[in-house]
């Protein structure tokens, strides 16, 4: 391992803030000698991890996430969790770029000394997370952050991704008519390990009850996820800060149950053969882009495929074979 990478992993263990930020910073890059120094990194770090709890949190736009995550973390610190929080915000599909305004919607929990926000753009990646969560995953928990949040994006039929980085998956409903039964999808409603009706206060504690009502009766519809879990359907109110306790104690009763069942192990043993293929599709993709051998192939491939002159399967398959004989040329 280079001294850098070494260094850096030892500055991370010891709690070093400005490491862990640096850290992060390193792993998102898409540099080639920093993914060369994030791997080893990676390395030294992973054998102190997997310790936290890992939640994932998601909910249509307008449901109140960020509220209700500094509502949760705030709880969590305040009881001397150290907990993480990793936002991701959508980029532009023009631009690229990303708001990244999470701080500036948890400025309490942000301030808090057990807290650590890391908004991250989702560079067009599907599955409501950022191209390196799990890998921010491994640098908070090495860290000493025993409690992980992670915001997804947004409800969508693409955020199933989530299941393959956290232990648990929390979805956040806003108390409205059954039309949003209707408007939930399928997918993302099935990997819920907990349901929570945001909003609850004020003239909204009526329709978030019957929220409740509505979607326990209707989960009973859906296969569950866990053999020993029943789906609990809670309320809360982050602005008042009510409910938020009850929701961790399903988090962590949720966690006790498939830890003693064993599928807390065996699901985080099939996330990180995920992570491996995810990670081999990722860059064999790249070798294609930044192989200046290939260019040419590759954009005749892509205008051949784009004009319907040949299948994106053919096209495929073209360029592997392509890239095969490259790398036989090579090794020549």
């Amino acid at each position: 391992m280079s001294a850098p990478a070494a260094e850096l992993a030892a500055a991370v263990i010891d709690g070093d803030r400005r490491a862990l930020a640096r850290a992060i910073t390193l792993v998102e890059s898409t540099r080639s000698d920093h993914r060369a120094e994030a791997a080893e990194l990676l390395d030294a770090l992973v054998s102190s991890s997997g310790r936290a709890t890992r939640v994932g949190i998601s909910g249509a736009p307008g449901v109140g996430k960020s509220t209700f995550i500094e509502a949760l973390g705030i709880e969590l610190a305040d009881s001397n969790h150290r907990v993480a929080v990793l936002a991701v915000d959508p980029s532009s599909r023009q631009s690229g770029g990303s708001i990244l305004g999470d701080k500036t919607r948890m400025e309490e929990l942000s301030r808090h000394p057990n807290a650590y926000i890391r908004p991250s753009p989702s560079g067009g990646a599907l599955g409501g997370l950022a191209r390196r969560t799990r890998e921010a995953i491994v640098v908070c928990e090495a860290a000493g952050f025993d409690a992980i949040l992670v915001e997804t994006v947004g409800v969508g039929q693409s955020e199933t991704e989530v299941a393959d980085v956290v232990d648990e998956f929390v979805l956040l409903i806003s108390p409205a008519g059954g039309d949003e039964l209707q408007g939930i999808k399928r997918g993302i409603t099935e990997l819920a390990d907990i349901v929570v009706i945001t909003k609850a206060d004020g003239d909204m504690v009526g329709p978030a009850q019957q929220a409740a009502a509505d979607y326990a009766h209707a989960l009973h519809l859906i296969r569950r996820r866990h053999a020993d879990w029943d789906v609990p359907v809670l309320t809360c109110s982050s602005s008042l800060r009510t409910g938020i306790g009850e929701v961790w104690d399903a988090i962590t009763k949720l966690e006790s149950t498939i830890r003693a069942s064993g599928e807390l192990e065996s699901n985080r043993r099939a996330q990180a053969v995920a992570w491996l293929w995810a990670e081999v599709t990722d860059t064999l993709v790249e070798s294609f882009r930044s192989d200046s051998q290939l260019s040419t192939e590759v954009t005749a491939v892509e205008t051949a495929v784009a004009n319907g002159f040949q299948s994106p399967l053919s096209g495929a398959r073209t360029l592997l074979d392509l890239q095969a004989r490259t790398e036989r040329d090579w090794s020549c």
